[in-house]
């Protein structure tokens, strides 16, 4: 090679060559430089694709259980006591226009559920025992998982209903013939449980009783605490701003109105909001594979300090070095880089559909995994590739 040729700019097919050759001579150094990288990029990949993930699963959900349903509840006065909703609330608001369904429950006060009547009195559970009206559950999107729900017959005797959660608590499984719960002093005999429901998560905690029986068994006075309101999909906005005075005339100031859909997606916002430190993790992960970078980078070029010798005195240049050697790190950081990509997106792929979840991954995990790796790689062998370039040929050959 004569020094002319030798310092002809280095083809990009001659740096790949010659940066594979370089690391598949230290081939396991170079994994485990490679790997801190790809453990980087997998942790910022599987982030933002979790999250994605799971707010388009939580989306779709909510799309699927409908977002025209409002909740209107009791509020507390300025003395900060609670308010009952007028008994003529759910009459008055489903002559709104633009209502279609309205459906109550009633919080009996002064009555917690056990499982028998040998549990501490403290021991609730945080329980709640519900007066609910008969058409309940379509109007708050769920279903009976086992059993029934309330009819008019059982509704007027000592029969229950479980939410989910409540069944949980209660360690009930399954319903036996015969299955009781001791309620407000007394048993109740269990007629159902029913499934999570996703925007009425109160339901979850209640054990559900039909009016009549509330009044007549564990002293209910009638007042609803939770109105749930159906309204057509165009007129939500507008019945929303009605429900809190058509409720309580007197005192619409003294009543909360919420739509179930606008606080979960708030909820899942709010969540989103924690990935700020898994990314840092994941920054931190990639600060750590740097760091494993710039050794093996640094260690090659005093291990290679007679290859670079040679390399000068056949005429190649200090530019051509230095590619070399940066065009190694940026190799190393771009296999740990698609590794690392490869490792988070199957990751969250699997996760995603064990949740049921649409699989989303953002084309920014992607792109911002892999140019992550790169911009590191070109950071951690910028200095070696600096180093080598500064050595002169008969300092270097001297190690020969």
């Amino acid at each position: 090679m004569t020094a002319t040729a030798g310092r002809k700019p280095l083809q990009l097919s001659d740096l790949a060559r010659l940066s594979s050759v370089g690391l598949g001579t230290r081939k396991l150094r170079a994994e485990l430089s490679a790997l801190g990288i790809a453990i980087g990029v997998a942790a910022i990949v599987a982030v933002l694709g979790l999250s994605a993930s799971s707010q388009a699963g939580l989306l779709n959900e909510i799309n699927q259980l409908g977002t025209n349903l409002l909740t209107v509840s009791n509020g507390q006065s300025f003395t900060g006591g609670a308010v009952e909703l007028p008994t003529t609330a759910p009459a008055m608001i489903g002559r709104i226009p633009g209502v279609h369904q309205v459906q109550t429950t009633g919080t009996v006060s002064g009555a917690n559920a056990y499982r028998n009547p040998y549990i501490p009195a403290p021991a609730t559970n945080a329980l709640t025992v519900q007066a609910a009206s008969l058409s309940l559950l379509p109007v708050v999107a769920t279903t009976v998982a086992q059993g029934h729900y309330l009819n008019a017959a059982t509704a007027q005797e000592p029969v229950t209903v479980l939410g989910a959660g409540a069944a949980q608590r209660l360690g009930i499984d399954r319903i036996f013939p015969g299955e009781r719960i001791w309620v407000g002093g007394q048993w109740l005999y269990i007629a159902g449980i029913l499934k999570p429901a996703v925007l009425a998560p109160a339901i979850d905690s209640s054990v559900l009783v039909g009016y009549p029986a509330a009044s007549k068994y564990l002293g209910f006075d009638g007042h609803p605490s939770t109105i749930y309101v159906r309204a057509e999909n165009d007129r939500v906005n507008r019945v929303d701003d009605l429900l809190a005075a058509t409720a309580n005339p007197e005192n619409p100031n003294q009543v909360n109105v919420s739509q179930p859909s606008s606080a979960l997606v708030a909820q899942a916002d709010a969540k989103s909001a924690l990935n700020g430190l898994f990314l840092g993790l994941g920054a931190v992960a990639l600060l750590v594979g740097a760091v494993g970078v710039a050794n093996i980078m640094i260690i090659s070029v005093l291990e290679r300090r007679s290859e670079i010798g040679l390399r000068r005195a056949l005429g190649a240049s200090r530019r051509h070095v230095a590619e070399q050697f940066l065009a190694e790190a940026l190799l190393l950081s771009a296999l740990g880089g698609v590794a690392g990509t490869v490792i988070g997106g199957a990751a969250t792929a699997m996760y995603a559909l064990s949740q049921h979840w649409s699989v989303v991954i953002p084309a920014m995990a992607f792109y911002g995994g892999i140019g992550a790796a790169l911009l590191i790689g070109a950071i951690a062998g910028l200095y070696p590739s600096m180093r080598a370039a500064r050595l002169s040929p008969t300092e270097a050959l001297r190690t020969v």
